[in-house]
């Protein structure tokens, strides 16, 4: 009982200041802690803000983007580390993985600015920080959490079904699209859509690789609140609860369905 307590207590503090802040968005009053009535007010607000509309749009194309591109090299790192066995360069390559799961944000923001800036210097590019560098920076971490997620799906994989394709004529490529891929498609969609959190939710990185005109939604939601919380940022942090949530709950059906070529 009392371990049930303390988890229940756990829950609690995590989850009833979400609620409350979903609660409070629809609040027609000015004042964030003062009930004044239920109102959809504040998302009349957001849909009238050019600012937070074009940052949010931004986050959004960056988001996919990266997401999209972390996918393809991730679980192209994480075949590598699985099926190529030993060979020259992969205690490199596995350092490279881990590094950026543990490495502070900070670091990994400084070092990429310093990145672009002599990128800059030499080549001159990029001319200025903006999109481009952001999305780079967000592939740069998220394909490192999506290789470990494909990886594991891998190691965890009966590799007799690519032999059998194999035996029975098919070429290394279409085993690859007709039998693998299906097969670690439930991780691949997965590491995307960590890595797609992991984009829309970055501000640190962000922050550093970022410039004038390329403000993104969680920069903007922070700088907001260091002024103080408002009835609007509740109704938009709401916006990005509920998309996480559906990203969560698709990740949790993709995952439930067996990969083709498995019994339930």
């Amino acid at each position: 009982m009392g371990l049930l307590t303390v988890a229940a207590f756990g829950y609690a503090f995590l989850y009833v200041p979400i609620i409350s802040v979903i609660i409070y968005s629809f609040n027609d009053s000015r004042l964030v802690t003062l009930w004044g009535g239920f109102s959809l007010r504040w998302y009349r607000s957001l849909l009238e803000n050019e600012e937070i509309l074009s940052a949010a749009l931004l986050s959004l194309e960056i988001a996919v983007i990266s997401a999209t591109v972390a996918t393809v090299l991730g679980t192209f790192i994480g075949l590598a580390l699985n099926r190529l066995g030993r060979f020259r360069g992969r205690t490199l390559l596995t350092g490279m993985v881990t590094a950026p799961l543990v490495m502070p944000e900070i670091i990994t923001g400084i070092s990429l600015l310093f990145l672009f800036i002599s990128l800059g210097d030499w080549i001159g590019w990029p001319a200025k920080r903006g999109g481009a560098t952001i999305t780079i920076a967000h592939i740069t971490f998220s394909m490192a959490y999506v290789a470990v997620v494909v990886r594991s799906r891998l190691s965890g994989m009966d590799e007799s079904l690519e032999e059998a394709a194999m035996d029975l004529g098919g070429r290394p490529m279409q085993v690859f699209f007709d039998v693998t891929v299906p097969m670690i498609a439930p991780a691949m969609i997965s590491g995307w859509l960590l890595a797609f959190t992991l984009s829309l939710d970055d501000v640190v990185i962000s922050s550093f690789v970022s410039g004038p005109g390329s403000t993104t939604l969680p920069m903007l939601i922070f700088s907001k609140v260091r002024l103080g919380v408002t009835p609007d940022i509740n109704a938009l942090a709401t916006v990005v609860i509920v998309l996480v949530s559906l990203g969560v709950v698709a990740a949790a059906l993709v995952n439930r369905k067996p990969p083709a070529g498995e019994l339930e």
